[in-house]
């Protein structure tokens, strides 16, 4: 039997009565306890985490979406790369295990990594539960709707040399190229993004979407999924202690709103 490396449940779900499931990978900030004092320095702030996604997409509940967010940290794993760790970009990134910070400082301190067992552990108990959860309310939603909208909802830094050149723009709308989710819907929504003039839009630029979203998008099975990675100085003090800026957040937050509400509106006229 394979040693219990988690005491918690892996997520917190909440199941709603629209046809979209708004996931969050990155907002886990838990560290198991096999974990303890193993982390850097650098990481022990848990930098590359999505901060506070949680609370700026209170609404989604609200709008009846269901919605699913990670309890660990990504530092055990990462529940938005592939189980057999294959690369998601030809550029730099991080793996299933990153052993590293996006910025290429090490996570871990000098010979604390995580050991074979740990990983295969953590996969079992954290990445497959959520993934898991995943395909279950997905075909959840479908039976009942005909059709399911996933949105997996993501944050990071502005400014990351080693990933990206200058600054990300605000908004980042992924659909795998345009293979995860039907071309009338990512332009609906990207147009709602639009409207915000403030900020700049890319529409798979450096972010085409992680694993889940090219995992479970399938248009032609009606399952359409969507990616927004979201700079996060729209909302917060992108270093540590990472804090949330209200008076920034109610400015992007109305988009985010419409954003949301644009999948739900789109989704009872065209998702079926």
């Amino acid at each position: 039997m394979t040693k219990a490396l988690v005491s918690a449940p892996p997520f917190d779900f909440r199941a709603g009565k629209a046809a979209l499931l708004v996931s969050m990978p990155h907002v886990g900030t838990e560290i198991p306890e096999c974990m303890a004092g193993r982390l850097s320095a650098a990481c022990e702030p848990l930098g590359d985490t999505d901060w506070h996604l949680p609370r700026l997409y209170d609404f989604a509940a609200g709008l009846g979406a269901s919605v699913l967010t990670a309890r660990y940290t990504r530092f055990a794993v990462d529940l938005n790369r592939p189980p057999d760790d294959a690369p998601l970009y030809a550029t730099a990134t991080t793996g299933l295990h990153p052993d590293i910070l996006f910025d290429g400082t090490p996570a871990f301190k000098p010979g604390q990594d995580l050991q074979e067992a740990e990983r295969a552990g953590f996969l079992e108990q954290v990445w497959r539960p959520y993934h898991g959860r995943i395909a279950s309310e997905l075909e959840r939603i479908v039976a009942a709707h005909g059709y399911a909208i996933l949105f997996d909802a993501h944050s990071i830094a502005s400014e990351i040399p080693r990933l990206f050149e200058a600054t990300l723009p605000e908004f980042n709308l992924g659909t795998a190229d345009g293979a995860s989710a039907d071309a009338r819907l990512t332009e609906r929504l990207a147009s709602v993004l639009r409207e915000a003039r403030e900020y700049r839009l890319a529409v798979n630029g450096r972010f085409t979407g992680g694993y889940i979203t090219r995992r479970y998008g399938r248009p032609d099975e009606r399952v359409h999924a969507v990616q927004l990675e979201l700079a996060q100085r729209t909302y917060m003090n992108e270093k540590a202690p990472y804090d949330y800026v209200p008076a920034r957040a109610e400015r992007v937050r109305p988009f985010l709103r419409g954003f949301v509400e644009a999948m739900l509106d789109w989704g009872r006229g065209h998702g079926a």
